[in-house]
């Protein structure tokens, strides 16, 4: 959930703005795909874990997880310089970690009999569709709209970001969240993230030059991974006995 962050810088570098780097979400395309390549892989090799040890699971789950946070902005930092040798190794790197500690959800989701493997091939061509459907509302933006649209997108993120902090205190004092609230928060996720991907295609070419391809890389990585993670919770929510 580091988008918040991401969308503070990007919409200060975008504030009346022309397109200072028209290439480079064409640029980063190729590296968002390597990044979700990657972190299917990192989840399968969760799962390998999961399934056969889960008492190290869930160590390795928090180390993974702390890691990945502290990662993130290491990455995020050197990215934003257009330091791209020493970039991406980390980026690569974080994508991994970001697999490994999405295998617990994908988990339930294949455990859940009404979810299951259709469940995960459903979320992942979601985020397909949603990446059509944006880049053509997106890019057609007009600046009134696309400014006002970020700023709404960025409002909602940060107070889903704040519901999910309660929801993980309250879960640690064993208090869990009704079924029709997690649905509703999880349909949310689902909507602010789909808006995110179309804030992505007007916001990314007014923040980053053309060689700060893996910035952008990383904020569509963080959309896309985000859309996957509700929509797949959606399921989930929607399928509980």
């Amino acid at each position: 959930m580091n988008n918040t962050s991401n969308f503070k810088d990007a919409l200060k570098k975008a504030q009346g703005q022309a397109l200072v780097g028209p290439n480079v979400i064409a640029n980063a395309l190729p590296f968002l795909g390597a990044g979700l390549i990657l972190t299917a892989l990192g989840t399968y090799g969760g799962l390998g874990v999961l399934q056969h040890n889960p008492q190290q699971f869930m160590i390795t789950f928090w180390v993974a997880l702390v890691a990945e946070l502290g990662l993130y902005f290491v990455a995020s930092r050197v990215a934003d310089q257009g330091n791209n040798t020493t970039a991406l190794p980390l980026l690569a790197t974080y994508s991994l970690l970001s697999g490994y500690t999405l295998s617990g959800l994908v988990y339930l989701a294949l455990s859940n009999q009404s979810v299951g493997i259709q469940g995960i091939e459903f979320a992942a061509l979601g985020c397909g569709v949603t990446f059509i459907a944006a880049r053509q509302f997106g890019s057609n933006l007009s600046e009134e709209d696309g400014m006002a649209l970020s700023q709404t997108i960025r409002l909602g993120i940060g107070a889903l970001v704040l519901v999910l902090v309660g929801q993980f205190l309250f879960a640690a004092f064993g208090v869990y969240t009704p079924q029709f609230l997690e649905i509703a928060i999880s349909a949310l996720g689902v909507l602010l993230f789909a808006g995110a991907a179309v804030v992505d295609f007007y916001l990314l070419p007014r923040s980053y030059r053309d060689e700060q391809y893996l910035s952008a890389a990383l904020s569509m990585y963080l959309t896309y991974i985000n859309l996957f993670v509700f929509i797949l919770r959606l399921l989930i929510a929607s399928n509980r006995d």
